[in-house]
């Protein structure tokens, strides 16, 4: 419906709609109203009637907001047309600086949108856009209210140069903020600092709130200049270690100065709470300092810290800081992780110093350990009684904080262990005594297990931390005790599991407890994880761990703590069924220990391996039943299961199909009662849990069979009669992603030639039988998935991408796996091949540009599908039709720019072998030798779908060109091959952007950049040979690292408008 505003009264009830109205149907067409207001002509003029004649701030936002988007858009309005907003709004919150903050802020927005997009817009040799300082200097010198906005307005424009556009070419950004680093940046931190300095020269009255806010803009532009992105570098938060502020060479005289440092000291103490943010009370102050502490390490070595005459004061207040910290562990818990990294570098140091200075941390370290161990075990009442979040249900923090305190409890081992040793006697008498019913309440109960499972991770964890080459034989008697911790009334399965080796790591898991009626809780201690598989033969001998152990549990050797370990999971599996916590921990542990050949030989050996080898079925191993009690997602551990098991049946199977077919049976009897039911009146739902079930174990178990006697094996059980069973569930249940994603995943595991298990005998037919039903499989997928429409945004992934991605992610198995001649399909007429092809084809159409990439594992699959098709089935690709191979080359284009290096890569290669194509067919125009006709045909058609669309090829040479010249390229070899090509193809487009690069830049600077590329073609010949191309890859490498050099701006850089991707 066209709108037309006639009046002021129309837009301020748009407004009223779309802030602050309740109605969503109103919202809705308000925000449609207003992409309407923007694309109109008299957009311009609505917004000026608003924020001149409004009654509301709604109205005056509403124009700030249509002028946003107005002044963002990728067409730009006129240069004169954006100055004259510029000047307005500029004049406009100047002669209004009372309005409401969120109005000045959106206005203030589209000033800094305009600067930033117009940074480099000249009109007589003049930068227009860049006299902002000069024009916020004028806001200083006013009232309060001015100087407020006019920092908010650096403030703005610091924060707008600094952020990353992705609707926009990356190059254009870096270029635009690089510029603004030299050129501005300086200046607005100077100027902001100087203002501080004012305010504590002659103190403001901050008890106004109009000075409070002065200041606490100014501290916000102080803090914008500092996390200015300097290099582009776009750190990564997370990681610490590469967190580095780059502060350009030109800054150095500030930060060196020791009263920059004091004025932000002074402040801090001088200003307010308000201002200064309570000190280490408020979370962001606290977590900030917690990161600095972090850093000590960081920078400095151990030995380095101790030299210095402070560090006995410093290192006494960092452990009394720490302690109250651990102690007050429901305050910021995510800023400890930093804390805890500081100890543990530092205790990790204490081998490596040479001073002999006291480092002191043998008198800290236990202090820390004792804090984090007594805090832990006091928080479990606390969370009990007042029904809190559980920090134990977050395992990711809980393991990474217990990796950081295994490093620390090594020092002065004797203390930490007296101390578990201590705690654990005790908690585990006080939770026996609960035991008895007399005395048993259901929430002393509940924490007395809370209790003891923090200590048996603690446990796990110190034990898990022995170093060879520090440890003892009295710390191992030490390991030995605390491993033998357990309580022998009738707490079953309360096992501190053993860990004797430096190569891996004990986590030992208090999982929920379950009460049934009139029976006692029940406490599963499930989990081991380990890296055992490189544990050597010596390291399982201990003596001084065994000996102790064989006095109190009777474990006398390795063999015996493997069934121990065996005997757990097996009762686990057995008798936890429901509870899908254990079952999941339990088989994540059971899979680490099948990885490895030397365990494996040990465990085949252990009567509870034998007994889950020959009745791996449902009524003895309740998690592989059908029934409702089990969640769909809870079948996904049978794949874990039948992985380890699998593994577990190859150490002896060798040849033997009849030990095979013997452990296969409980699927073959399963199969088998789905084919006698699948037609004919049956219960839909089993079926498909059934099939769902299945289908997990079958991946499980084609995952482990990495030799080509096994896999044939299991390929000869499944084909014929099997296969085209999950074929028709597809088929019937397509639009049921818990049915069809477990079966694709079988496929595409099936079709992974791994360790060239499917390199059939020359005379089976199995990698073409193989390839036959896959094919069906992905076009009756394809086919029916494409019917179901159009679907939210929510949905489109889990109902149709995710089986899209793995549908091409089998079909790319298949096609580089080397075990499939696709010629004999065309020779004999089988059209399975071509099938799939279109398949591919219309699946990929139904996908729009934006999805691709977004969806990262959609992304991953098809750019290296799309490598193989170009490598090896060229045919099919200039076959394409004009539109179809419009959008492929389009995906190639979009997908260069991808910070995804194995998508980017993928596009490279992919344009490589296109380009290829298409000069070696133009070398060979004039020569069209008669047996070669049909390939000529093939090759003029995409020759003249190229001319026809040039732009494409050029686009994509933009792309790389400033890929190797602005950006941070990762994968420069690969970039390297398709340029050549490109540039080859398209010399004279070559020509012009590099003339644009060189005459973008002072003329200081333009002999080095043509002498740049004069090197970068030098010995480069008129071919795509290898030689020739690594000579190219050469040439560019050097090419990148001069230009980087030459294109180091010393602030009197002036680039046109015209750059090279325009």
């Amino acid at each position: 419906m066209a709108l037309h505003f006639q009046s002021l009264a129309e837009l301020e009830v748009l407004c009223t709609h779309l802030y602050i109205g309740t109605d969503l149907t109103q919202r809705i067409e308000a925000e449609k109203a207003l992409l309407e207001l923007i694309d109109s002509p008299e957009c311009l003029s609505k917004c000026q009637l608003l924020l001149e004649q409004g009654t509301t701030s709604y109205a005056q936002l509403l124009a700030a907001t249509c002028l946003s988007k107005l002044v963002s858009r990728v067409s730009p309005l006129p240069v004169e047309q954006r100055m004259d907003i510029r000047n307005y709004i500029l004049n406009y919150v100047a002669s209004q600086p009372k309005l409401a903050p969120f109005v000045i802020q959106g206005l203030i927005q589209v000033i800094a949108k305009i600067t930033k997009l117009g940074w480099f817009e000249v009109q007589k040799d003049q930068f227009v856009f860049r006299e902002i300082i000069a024009d916020v200097k004028k806001f200083l010198q006013g009232t309060v209210e001015h100087c407020i906005i006019g920092v908010i307005i650096l403030s703005e424009l610091t924060q707008e140069m600094n952020l990353v556009d992705y609707s926009r070419p990356s190059a254009k950004h870096r270029k635009i903020a690089t510029s603004f680093r030299d050129t501005s940046l300086k200046d607005v931190l100077v100027l902001a600092c100087s203002l501080l300095k004012e305010v504590f020269a002659k103190p403001l009255n901050l008890q106004d709130q109009c000075q409070q806010n002065l200041v606490m803009q100014v501290l916000k532009l102080v803090l914008n200049c500092l996390n200015f992105d300097f290099i582009g570098s776009s750190a990564d938060e997370s990681a610490d270690d590469l967190c580095m502020v780059q502060i350009p060479t030109t800054w150095r005289t500030i930060f060196l100065e020791p009263e920059t440092l004091d004025l932000f000291f002074n402040l801090y103490h001088s200003l307010p709470p308000l201002l200064s943010q309570l000190g280490l009370s408020d979370p962001g102050n606290y977590h900030e300092f917690c990161r600095f502490l972090a850093r000590l390490k960081t920078n400095y070595q151990l030995g380095e810290l101790v030299m210095v005459k402070e560090y006995p004061e410093v290192i006494r207040l960092i452990a009394n800081f720490t302690i109250t910290s651990l102690q007050h562990w429901e305050f910021a818990p995510n800023s400890v992780h930093y804390l805890l990294t500081l100890w543990q570098r530092m205790v990790a140091s204490v081998p490596f110093v040479k001073s002999t200075e006291p480092h002191l941390l043998d008198t800290y370290a236990p202090e820390i350990t004792k804090a984090f161990i007594t805090s832990r075990l006091d928080s479990v009442a606390i969370v009990v009684r007042d029904h809190l979040d559980d920090p134990l249900d977050d395992t990711a923090t809980v393991f990474q904080q217990l990796e950081q305190l295994c490093t620390v409890s090594r020092c002065e081992y004797e203390k930490t262990c007296a101390l578990l040793v201590q705690l654990f006697d005790q908690n585990a008498q006080n939770y026996q005594k609960l035991l008895h019913p007399s005395s048993g309440v259901t929430v002393d109960i509940t924490i007395q297990e809370g209790r003891l499972a923090w200590l048996v991770y603690l446990v796990g964890t110190v034990v898990g931390g022995r170093l060879t080459y520090t440890s003892t034989d009295e710390h191992d008697a030490m390991d030995g005790e605390l491993s033998c911790r357990r309580q022998t009334s009738s707490c079953e399965g309360l096992v501190a599991n053993l860990s004797n080796s430096g190569f891996f790591f004990l986590e030992n898991d208090l999982i929920h407890h379950h009460l049934n009626q009139g029976s006692q809780s029940k406490v599963q201690v499930v989990r081991l994880r380990s890296d055992i598989p490189r544990v050597p033969e010596k390291a399982w001998k201990i003596v001084k761990v065994y000996a102790r152990m064989s006095e109190v549990l009777g474990i006398t050797d390795d063999n015996h703590v493997l069934e121990t370990f065996m005997t757990k999971i097996v009762t686990n599996l057995k008798y936890w069924g429901r509870c899908e916590p254990v079952i999941s921990r339990t088989l994540q542990f059971l899979n680490d220990l099948s990885v490895g050949y030397i365990l494996l030989k040990k465990l085949v050996k252990i009567d509870a391996v034998k007994f889950m080898l020959k009745n791996h079925t449902s009524e003895h191993f309740p998690f592989l039943g059908i029934s409702d009690n089990h969640s769909l997602s809870d079948f996904r551990c049978r794949t874990t299961f039948y992985t380890a098991l699998t593994r577990l049946l190859m150490v002896d199977l060798g040849e033997d199909e009849d030990e095979f077919e013997n452990f296969m049976l409980p699927l073959t009897v399963a199969f088998e009662t789905v084919l006698q039911i699948f037609n004919n009146n049956f219960k839909q739902e089993d079926v498909k849990r059934m099939l769902i079930g299945l289908a997990r174990d079958l991946r499980g178990i084609a995952f482990a069979l990495n030799t080509k006697t096994s896999y044939t094996m299991l390929f000869d059980w499944m084909y014929p009669t099997y296969l085209p069973l999950l074929q028709n569930a597809v088929e019937r249940w397509y639009g049921e992603p818990a049915c069809t994603t477990p079966i694709l995943k079988l496929m595409a595991e099936l079709m992974q030639n791994r360790s060239q298990r499917l390199n059939f005998d020359v005379s089976s037919p199995n990698g073409i039988l193989l390839f036959r039903e896959a094919s069906k499989m992905v076009c009756t997928y394809g086919n029916q998935i494409l019917s179901l429409g159009s679907l939210s945004k929510d949905q489109i992934y889990p109902m149709k991408l995710k089986g899209i991605s793995i549908c091409y992610s089998a079909l790319k198995s298949a096609l580089c796996g080397n075990y499939v001649s696709f010629g004999v399909f065309k020779l004999y007429g089988d059209n399975h091949f071509d099938n799939v092809l279109q398949a591919f084809v219309k699946m990929l159409l139904s996908v729009s540009h934006s999805d691709l990439l977004q969806y990262r594992k959609l992304s991953q699959s098809y750019y290296p599908l799309l490598e193989c098709l170009t490598q090896d089935h060229m045919s099919f690709i200039i076959n394409l039709e004009p539109p179809v191979l419009m959008y492929v080359l389009t995906s190639i284009s979009e997908g260069l720019t991808t910070l995804d290096t194995v998508v980017s890569s993928s596009c490279c290669t992919s344009l490589d072998y296109i380009v290829t194509y298409l000069f070696k067919h133009i070398a060979k125009e004039g020569k069209k030798p008669l047996r070669c006709r049909e390939a000529t045909q093939a090759g003029q058609r995409l020759l003249h779908f190229m001319q026809q669309n040039p732009d494409v090829l050029q686009q994509m040479m933009s792309v790389l060109m400033n890929t190797i010249v602005f950006e941070d390229c990762r994968n420069q070899w690969s970039v390297s091959r398709p340029l050549l090509g490109l540039i080859l193809l398209n010399e004279k487009y070559f020509s012009e952007l590099r003339a644009s690069l060189i005459n973008s830049q002072p003329l200081p600077k333009q002999e080095v950049l043509a002498q740049c590329f004069r090197n970068l073609m030098e010995g480069v010949e008129q071919n795509l040979s290898v030689k020739n191309r690594d000579r190219f890859t050469q040439n560019l490498s050097v090419f990148r690292r001069d230009v980087a050099e030459a294109l180091r701006s010393d602030g009197n850089t002036e680039p046109c408008g015209l750059d090279m991707m325009s």
